[in-house]
């Protein structure tokens, strides 16, 4: 999704970002880092950084030890930016956020979209986030549930054992269990 959005941006004047969330790297990836994140990728597409996003960084240069902007001036940087062009945040693993970046996420993506009408966000993560998401964006969701089929999950899991550098790990009667049992119970997630 996110090289076709990119291949229909080229040559416009429109912003293309993506974030992927990883519970693998949770304390490395706050808000401010996602958020930091989209404002770097939009910033340096844009010929001219606009006076006040480089004043705002100026300004966090002189404090003690040269601290990167908070919360609230990137959400502020981020809501200028994507007003001046059409743009596009691509957000994956939300759900691998953790819960109180999740609310400053949530809650700052809202003030974005109130500010910036031509934004439009795309989140995907599993299923139990969705209410969460549904309260915090509140009218500016459109949700569509995607799932695997037990033919999906077959497939994947045929080529996964394919690549099995160990094949005699692994009996028939094991893989005949694994195959007939896993895709049912993963397609009724």
């Amino acid at each position: 999704m996110i090289d076709r959005l990119c291949d229909q941006a080229r040559g416009q004047k429109t912003a293309v970002t993506c974030f992927y969330f990883d519970w693998a790297a949770e304390k490395d990836q706050s808000a401010i880092r996602m958020l930091g994140s989209l404002l770097k990728q939009i910033v340096s597409r844009m010929e001219m950084i606009p006076e006040e996003i480089s004043r705002a960084f100026e300004e966090e240069k002189d404090v003690i030890g040269g601290r990167g902007p908070q919360l609230v001036d990137i959400v502020k940087m981020l809501q200028l930016a994507a007003s001046l062009q059409p743009t596009f945040m691509c957000v994956d693993g939300l759900d691998e956020c953790s819960g109180v970046q999740l609310v400053r996420v949530l809650n700052s993506l809202k003030q974005i979209l109130d500010k910036s009408p031509a934004t439009r966000i795309f989140l995907s993560g599993r299923f139990h986030i969705k209410p969460e998401v549904e309260r915090a964006l509140v009218g500016q969701v459109v949700s569509v549930s995607i799932a695997p089929t037990e033919s999906d999950v077959t497939g994947y899991i045929r080529a996964r054992l394919r690549e099995d550098e160990t094949p005699d790990a692994m009996d028939e009667i094991l893989e005949a269990n694994i195959l007939a049992k896993v895709p049912h119970w993963i397609s009724q997630m």
